[in-house]
């Protein structure tokens, strides 16, 4: 699958299971909401004491598994290397993901301030590989 038709059902589709690797090798799943920005990266809003935080920034590389909401049915898996982005520079980044996702907030001062209590940071992710390419 190109990655361009993976960025395309990510706009659409918002449910995922993030991989990330545990400081033993072994996966660390996570639920989560993703979105993705005008360049095409995988925005993910978690916090900063969150586990699969801690592993991205050991070690950068990310999986996920993106399906629709019914859960079985169409989905992909998407691969690519993350970046966190704090706060105060993740405000209007997360804010920008909260509008992708969900829409507009009821109350944009309230959301900021959850977001600075929380201690809230932005896992963007770089796809650099996209799939299934085949199915068995």
């Amino acid at each position: 699958m190109d990655i361009d038709r993976a960025v395309a059902f990510l706009r659409e589709h918002h449910r995922a299971v993030l991989a990330t690797t545990r400081a033993d090798g072994r996966p660390q799943l996570s639920p989560v909401s993703v979105g993705v920005d005008d360049a095409n990266r995988v925005l993910i809003s978690t916090r900063e004491t969150a586990i699969k935080t801690k592993n991205l920034l050991r070690d950068p590389r990310a999986s996920l598994c993106v399906f629709t909401d019914r859960f079985f049915g169409e989905w992909i898996q998407v691969e690519g290397v993350a970046e966190i982005v704090r706060l105060p520079a993740a405000l209007d980044l997360l804010i920008d993901y909260y509008r992708r996702v969900a829409g507009e907030h009821p109350d944009w001062d309230d959301y900021a301030a959850a977001m600075q209590r929380e201690r809230r940071v932005l896992a963007r992710i770089t796809i650099d590989r996209a799939g299934p390419d085949v199915s068995g």
